[in-house]
């Protein structure tokens, strides 16, 4: 959900690209339904696993586990943590509360990313 998110919102200032740690390797039914609800349009959106080799390629990480991964991430680049609920399993309404969640994460993030890449340009 966060890609698809950020990439609604924030595609001037975020080049979202989604991996999970432990990827399911399907965008779950329930996932679709939400974002599709909410106006979020899930073209290209797949569950992808997370490729270690791959982390040159990011500025920032967001570990939605909340957890430190310090073995996934060592060495890389900067990694925020953010502790969002994995909704699998779980109803409908728990999906729209972590929608809301997300949202409201990636529009903070969005903007002190703007902020800092203005103060960057002065």
């Amino acid at each position: 959900m966060a890609e698809v998110i950020a990439r609604h919102h924030a595609h001037d200032i975020i080049v979202p690209s989604s991996a999970g740690l432990t990827a399911l390797g399907h965008v779950t039914d329930l996932t679709l339904k939400t974002l599709h609800a909410n106006g979020y349009s899930t073209v290209g959106l797949s569950s992808k696993p997370f490729r270690r080799e791959t982390l040159k390629n990011f500025d920032l990480i967001i570990n939605l586990t909340g957890d430190p991964h310090e073995r996934e991430f060592a060495g890389t680049v900067k990694v925020d943590n953010w502790k969002v609920e994995d909704p699998y399993g779980q109803e409908p309404d728990v999906y729209q509360r972590i929608l809301e969640e997300l949202e409201s994460r990636v529009l903070l993030l969005a903007g002190r990313l703007r902020t800092a890449h203005q103060k960057a340009r002065v």
